[in-house]
């Protein structure tokens, strides 16, 4: 697959990038020779420099101290930042150096409990050697009695023969090493626990590859790990592949592209459940051994761990390119800075956490795309003095519910194994767990609403919160002079109480038992830092796949009458699948059928029945029947199934559910006419669903998330045929974008919270406030450089401003950064969305100049039909873009309270017989309507070049609503019912433009007095009068065209601003 290619890509760039083996073998070489190396230098090495392929490989070299300084240095390197390390190395020729070290685990603080470990490294010529290096005695001595030392066997680098194109030649060789080891290591079981080994470590090299590495372990009875195989030791707890191990059954991806990265796919260990079976999880571990930077120096230090974190995410991508691991696992990283920051515990706390939460803000969504569920992020706290005083294990995680929530933990570790064994709370030093059993919960209702292609919905509000960094840091970044508060986002969730009504409960996420969920939400937002309320409502897609029920309903109105009651905006997270249906499956199996003829079932059946013993097995209420005889034995026909009591109607399945639609329907239609609504189409939305979502008219829809009345299965066993083959041919991007249900379109949930806070920017914090002012970080008395022109040009440039071509910048009408265009995709000769001047929101309808295109899909289920572009003009209301200028008004209006900007450029509308029939005056007249009901200020602006004309004038004339609204106009504008050259086929036509010729025209009145002599004089007519009259006629075709101009002139002065 295209991962491997990429993966091969990957290596061989870095291998045509980094120097020759021989060449950095050799420039290392020349470093060990030094009989009082100091290894500082050694271990301050790049990997390409001083790695452990290099070190192993020198250590056959024919001198003694290079042979030595190689051996101690590849200690080192495997048990680099360990604590307390110290190395004994004797040398008896080429690859043969036995290396005896002790260290202990960095994790483990030198005043507690530390233990020293001792180990023993064995240079041998040949793997045959090993065999007898067992049956001698092992030098270590089990001081303290818990088996905690290790020994190593490195074989020769010259062994074998190693391809140096393949890691892998090695293959055959080294399992057979592996197995013959395990056999020796058990035989020679009762001498290693003697000597107190716990860990045995076949290390085979093949330069110029990274070694071959195996691990064995006593606990595991000398078998070898597969989990840990081409990895050093030290990373089985390093990298906690350990704790991994418990949890699932591991396969790691082989190679990984970063030297210091381990990229395993993991099944959760255990019977499957649900339909999905086993979880699967992607985990990159990786680990550096060094910190670049210094916390006290701002959040310069941060570009380091980023760049870690980015690496991980690149192996998360490339695995998911495995064909055998594809997109459907959860992903986790693992970041072990294997060092020690010497600050202030608290600073490190507070410094490590800022850069989390904005590494998550900042790469938000591609993080999504991996599916990433938990960010963990292990750092040292201490000094090379004083050695580690606290290892903080800093995580951002899902697994709790909520999106990538940050937990500070001070981690213990066993001083045994290395292994994490205890946590507390960083900032209040309570004890604390790492909860598995929650967390493997959330992970599979993770992967539920994944497959539905949306999030589980508590981990939005972790989203919302995350959104709000970024907001901060990008108002902050653009001048804004106001403080980001500490505490950005709370929620607390609204429950249903005993007595039916909404009380705050703060249960952990998961435990709902309704497939709607509600919570009243804190924003603090640049706009309102002091905090705006919110209500958000969320469809539990992992609840009886997010459907409408009985109780859903109820849930749902009471949330959004909560909303209506305080004012606050509601926001609609939607993915469901409509309102839910069901059967009485407590009956199926004791249904029977009376058949017409007992012989011949093919002739049908009278009714359904049960025996008078089935009957009776449930309560009142379940069925309606009346007694019958079948075959001598009463039974009882149904006559209907009611299903009261039965645990497969408890909900409902029905008509009470389609009551329960009706209801929030009109719950909807009220909020949104009250207070400020929005929906939010994360998945599929079925149904009331997908009415829900133009209920509240406002949508933002996810791009894979379609709105539908009926899955495209259905529809197909109504047609009879295989006509469509998604839901999005019914209700994707495609068809709600261009017919103006779909106000926004974001690619992923991440831009899809993102939408929502850029819209709530624009909104009142109750229906009764007004509009957020901020204070402006682009200066109201600025000039606007973009000079509109006559000729077409893109509306936006007005209202954002440009660069041109040659670069130079030019600022539009309101302030830099701040329009956002909405309904982009629908009447696209009209430009609506939301902007800010000098800090106050408005409401803006600008005109596009430009002809544009409206494209009418075929339907599929009608073979003859074709896709149709229909051009429209610039300049003119269409059907769609009066529909849209109306429906944009009411939007402003409800709940938004903005100030309304109108950028009038109309000539008219479009009153053709297909326009008409497409009722272009309904939708006209619709504007009207709205702006007669509009509350608040509606000025109404004629721009440079631009015009207003006929009936365009007349349904935004502030005589609608003149407490409110006001035009103006500018000094280059026109505004009139005809354009001069309507008016003048009217009102100045040819006629009285020959009259202006011949009063104006010198050569006309010249002619005109000859004629007039010549018709005076008593001689007949003749030639020269006729000759006269021919010369006025050529001029005056003559100067047609040019008195047609002057008569347009004429007409045009009647249009400008002096007489507007």
């Amino acid at each position: 697959g295209f991962g491997e290619v990429a993966l091969l890509a990957r290596q061989y760039a870095e291998k045509l990038n980094a120097k020759p083996f021989e060449e950095r073998k050799s420039s290392l070489r020349a470093t060990l020779d030094e009989a009082s190396l100091s290894f500082d230098k050694v271990s301050s090495l790049k990997a390409t420099a001083g790695g452990i392929e290099l070190l192993a490989d020198l250590l056959n070299d024919e001198s003694e101290v290079i042979r030595k300084n190689a051996a101690e240095g590849l200690v080192r390197r495997i048990y680099r930042q360990s604590p307390g390390l110290e190395v004994q190395v004797s040398d008896e020729g080429p690859s043969k150096q036995t290396c005896k070290y002790s260290f202990q685990f960095a994790d483990v603080p030198l005043e507690g409990d530390s233990i020293m470990h001792h180990g023993v490294c064995c240079v041998l010529p040949s793997f045959g050697d090993f065999k007898g290096l067992l049956s001698e005695s092992i030098p270590l001595e089990d001081s303290t009695g818990k088996c905690v030392n290790s020994m190593s066997v490195v074989i020769s680098p010259d062994a074998f023969e190693v391809d140096k194109l393949s890691f892998y030649s090695t293959d055959k060789e080294f399992k057979e090493m592996i197995e013959e080891t395990e056999c020796l290591l058990k035989q020679s079981a009762s001498a290693l626990k003697e000597a107190g080994v716990r860990k045995f470590s076949l290390i085979l090299p093949q330069a110029p590859h990274m070694p071959r590495y195996a691990t064995f372990l006593a606990e595991q009875d000398w078998k070898e790990q597969p989990s840990c195989r081409d990895m050093r030791s030290t990373f089985r707890h390093l990298l906690e592949v350990a704790r991994l191990d418990k949890e699932y059954d591991l396969e790691r991806i082989i190679p990984a592209v970063g030297r210091s990265s381990q990229v395993f796919v993991g099944t959760k260990k255990g019977e499957a459940k649900g339909k999905l079976g086993k979880p699967k999880t992607i985990f990159a571990q990786t680990i550096t051994h060094t910190f670049d930077g210094d916390l006290a120096d701002g959040d310069a230090w941060m570009q380091w761990p980023e760049n870690l974190l980015l690496s991980a995410v690149d192996e998360l991508e490339r695995a998911r390119l495995i064909p055998e691991v594809g997109t459907k696992p959860n992903s986790r990283i693992f970041a072990h800075f294997n060092t020690s920051v010497d600050a202030d515990p608290m600073q490190v706390v507070d410094g490590v956490e800022r850069f989390m939460n904005g590494f998550v803000a900042k790469h938000g969504n591609r993080l999504q795309k991996s599916k990433v569920d938990e960010i963990t992020f292990k750092i040292g706290i201490g000094s090379e003095m004083k050695q580690r005083t606290h290892t903080l294990r800093l995580t951002a995680s899902s697994m709790g519910g909520e999106y990538l929530k940050t937990t500070a933990l001070f981690e213990k570790a066993d001083p045994l194994t290395g292994a994490p064994v205890s946590w507390s709370d960083a900032r209040s030093g309570t004890d604390s767990q790492l909860d598995d059993a929650m967390a493997g919960r959330m992970e599979v209702k993770r992967q539920i609403a994944r497959a539905a292609g949306s999030t589980y919905a508590p981990e939005f509000l972790g989203m919302i919160k995350v959104e709000l960094i970024k907001k901060w840091g990008e108002y902050r970044e653009a001048g804004g002079s106001r403080t980001m508060p500490a505490d950005l986002f709370s929620s607390i969730e609204l429950v249903p109480g005993s007595d039916g009504e909404l009380v705050e409960s703060t249960r952990n996420p998961g435990e709902n038992d309704v497939g709607v969920l509600a919570w009243r939400c804190m924003l603090a937002t640049p706009e309102y830092p002091d905090g705006r309320d919110i209500v958000i409502i969320a469809n539990d897609v992992t609840f009886q796949a997010g459907s409408f029920g009985v109780a859903e309903d109820d849930l749902f109105q009471k949330a959004s009458e909560y909303a209506r009651a305080r004012g606050l905006p509601r926001i609609h997270i939607a993915c469901n699948s409509g309102a839910r249906v069901g059967l009485a499956e407590e009956l199926k199996p004791y249904v029977k059928a009376k058949w017409t003829e007992d012989s011949d079932p093919s002739k049908g059946f009278d009714f359904l029945y049960l025996e008078e013993e089935d009957y009776n097995r449930f309560e009142d209420g379940t069925v309606v029947a009346r007694e019958e005889t079948v075959n001598g034995k009463k039974v009882f026909a149904i006559d209907s199934i009611i299903g009261e009591g039965l645990k497969s109607t408890a909900g409902g399945i029905g008509v009470e559910n389609l009551q329960g639609s009706g209801l929030i329907a009109g719950e909807t239609s009220r909020a949104y006419n009250e207070i400020f609504t929005l929906s939010y189409v994360t998945g599929r939305s079925v149904g009331i669903g997908a009415y829900l979502n133009r209920l509240g008219q406002r949508v933002i829809q996810m791009v894979n998330g379609p709105m539908i009345l009926t899955g495209f299965g259905a529809l197909n066993k109504l047609l009879g045929k295989k006509v469509y083959t998604s839901q999005d041919q019914l209700g994707g991007p495609q068809v709600m974008v261009p017919n103006g249900v779909t106000h926004k379109l974001v690619q992923s949930d991440q831009d899809g919270v993102s939408a929502i806070l850029d819209w709530l920017a624009f909104t009142p914090k109750t229906a009764s406030d007004s509009p957020p002012l901020l204070d402006p970080t682009d200066p109201p008395e600025r000039d606007v450089t973009f000079v509109p022109s006559k000729t077409p040009y893109d509306p936006r440039h007005m209202l954002a401003g440009t660069t041109t071509p040659e670069g130079e910048k030019l600022t539009g009408f309101f302030d830099e950064g701040s329009f956002q265009e909405c309904l982009d995709g629908w009447g696209r000769s009209v430009v609506t969305g939301r902007a800010k001047l000098g800090g106050i929101p408005m409401g803006v309808i600008a005109v596009e100049t430009r002809n544009v295109d409206r494209r009418v899909p075929a339907d599929p289920a009608n073979p003859a039909s074709q896709e149709v572009l229909e051009p429209q003009a610039g300049q003119v209301w269409f059907p769609d873009s009066a529909h849209k200028t109306a429906a944009a008004i009411r939007d402003f209006n409800r709940g938004e309270n903005l100030p309304l900007m109108i950028f009038a450029n109309w000539r008219g509308f479009s009153g053709g017989t297909r326009d008409m029939y497409n009722e272009v005056l309904k939708f006209g007249a619709q504007i009207v309507d709205a702006l007669v009901e509009y509350k608040h200020p509606v000025f109404v602006y004629i721009p440079p070049g631009g015009e207003l004309r006929g009936g365009s004038w007349v349904v935004i004339d502030p005589a609608i609503n003149p407490a409110q609204m006001e035009m103006y106009a500018d000094v280059e504008s026109r505004g009139g019912i005809l354009e001069p050259a309507g008016i003048v086929e009217v009102k100045f036509r040819a006629p009285q433009q020959k009259e202006l010729m011949h009063r104006l025209d010198p050569e006309l009145q010249r002619l005109d007095a000859l004629l007039e002599g010549s018709a005076s004089s008593e001689v007949g007519k003749g030639d020269a009068e006729e000759d006269v009259e021919a010369q006025i006629r050529a001029r005056e075709e003559k100067l047609a065209p040019l008195y047609t101009q002057i008569a347009c002139e004429f007409a045009d002065l009647h249009d400008r601003a002096g007489r507007m």
